[in-house]
């Protein structure tokens, strides 16, 4: 960094060979990992949901497991284990995971394995309550509506163990699964922490309020935004939307040449709940149901990166709903 130039290296392939890259200016947003918190048998056992590729293993690990469970001559045990999904954390991830599981299960499983979607369960496992961060009654409606389903449970308890089939929890219960989908906090990349920089306690680099790496001279031109950065005496949460605004932020600081300081300003949340309900918790606004799942897709439709994609996904949205989702494996 302090020639501006980068030793970078090839994530494709083995054996790649270094090569240097010079910059003006250097932006880091690498993102955040799911934080483990150093339980056993998370990273072995467990799938997050951080990337697309965890959600093709999720995809395909239900379904399989939706197969095992016809097999002749399973135990009505290993059956009850092969369809217990367990999701660690009850945060809008968690929540919206379960969602749309519920969605897929009532909508779609339903119809390839009757007998089996039946006895498939889903246990929500959040230590203190489910979405804290919303409005009081927008969560009690969320959570009544979770209970409300069948064989969908929430926990209050914390996991102390992750095993290859179930979890320990922390009063000595056991939950017999198979899937275990862990979304419980955030933790830093291995490049974060090996930066040599000055870091809060959680191990996000901290920036001055014009995001610029504080630890650095003004004139480093480095610069860190997102999950991974924290500005200093000015803490955000760790949300799509405050790395998205900080990136618009920064792009037309740059090319304007005129770095002004960041302030954010919540457009509010949403979240999905399942069977076509929503939560819409915003300054002005705190609503549920029907209206607040229209207004959660209309938003999301238009962070879109390109018109073509603002097409394709209404299309695809329309097209599960009037013939399902594809369940083949892939």
């Amino acid at each position: 960094m302090k020639n501006r130039c980068l030793k970078c290296i090839s994530a494709l392939g083995d054996n790649q060979k270094a090569y240097e890259l010079e910059y003006d200016h250097l932006v880091i947003g690498v993102g955040s990992l799911s934080n483990t918190f150093n339980i056993p048998g998370v990273k072995e056992y467990a799938v997050f949901l951080k990337e697309i590729s965890n959600a093709r293993d999720i995809r395909n690990r239900i379904l399989s497991n939706f197969e095992l469970a016809m097999q002749p001559g399973i135990t009505t045990e290993e059956k009850q284990r092969l369809l217990h999904i367990v999701i660690v954390g009850g945060g809008p991830t968690g929540v919206e995971f379960g969602a749309e599981f519920y969605d897929f299960l009532t909508q779609d499983v339903t119809r390839l394995y009757p007998n089996e979607s039946n006895e498939a369960r889903v246990t929500l496992i959040e230590s203190n309550q489910i979405l804290a961060s919303f409005d009081k009654n927008l969560r009690s409606f969320a959570e009544k509506k979770i209970k409300q389903r069948k064989n969908f449970n929430i926990v209050q308890s914390t996991v102390v163990e992750v095993k290859k089939d179930g979890v320990i929890l922390k009063d000595g219960g056991r939950l017999n699964c198979d899937l275990v989908v862990w979304s419980t906090g955030l933790a830093p990349r291995q490049f974060t922490s090996d930066l040599n920089c000055e870091k809060n306690r959680v191990g996000q680099i901290v920036t001055d309020n014009c995001l610029r790496v504080n630890s650095l001279p003004k004139d480093s031109r480095i610069y860190a935004i997102g999950d991974c950065a924290d500005i200093k005496d000015y803490p955000l949460p760790c949300t799509a939307q405050v790395a998205e605004k900080q990136g618009r932020h920064l792009a037309n600081g740059l090319n304007s040449g005129v770095l002004k300081p960041f302030k954010f300003d919540s457009m509010g949340m949403l979240a999905y709940i399942g069977d076509y309900q929503g939560l819409s918790d915003m300054p002005d606004v705190k609503m549920h149901g029907i209206p607040s799942w229209f207004l959660w897709r209309s938003a999301y439709l238009t962070k879109l990166g390109s018109w073509r994609l603002r097409m394709q996904v209404p299309m695809d949205w329309s097209k599960t709903i009037m013939f399902g989702r594809d369940i083949s494996l892939f």
